[in-house]
């Protein structure tokens, strides 16, 4: 049996001036493809808090973070070494209220929104880009995303 490894992500969002939801997006370091934040879960740390540390150190993004995974993906991932590791990656998203001009990855990553359908093209994970596409209509109904936008 292959061993999974498991990877927590954010899913930054925000509402532009006509109401529709934006999803903040970064590019790999490697590849320069479009990316979550995302990494491995840290020791004494909160899945969530976890992927709230990757917004901000990936894509400068700070926000408020639901506790609730809003979906899943697998992907591949290349180790330095050129070994694959199969990936379950949890999604959390996360209500970004201030984007950083200076984070630590800003010379090795480009961050840019997009809308769910835009960004759930660009994606190459099928499993991610239809967690993305269906943000695409109506996502205030998503009971996480309603939940998340009354914390706040």
């Amino acid at each position: 049996m292959v061993a999974v490894g498991e990877q927590i992500a954010a899913l930054p969002i925000q509402w532009d001036a006509k109401g529709r939801m934006k999803i903040l997006m970064v590019t790999s370091r490697g590849t320069k493809r479009w990316v979550m934040p995302k990494g491995w879960e840290m020791d004494n740390t909160k899945p969530w808090d976890a992927a709230a540390i990757e917004a901000m150190e990936e894509a400068g993004a700070r926000g408020t973070i639901s506790s609730e995974v809003l979906g899943t993906y697998r992907y591949l991932k290349v180790r330095d070494n050129g070994k694959l590791v199969p990936c379950l990656v949890r999604v959390y998203p996360m209500l970004v209220e201030e984007l950083k001009r200076d984070w630590k990855e800003r010379g090795q990553r480009t961050r840019k929104w997009f809308s769910p359908k835009t960004a759930s093209k660009l994606v190459v994970e099928e499993e991610l880009s239809e967690l993305l596409l269906s943000l695409h209509k109506k996502p205030h109904k998503q009971p996480i995303i309603r939940d998340l936008m009354k914390s706040t």
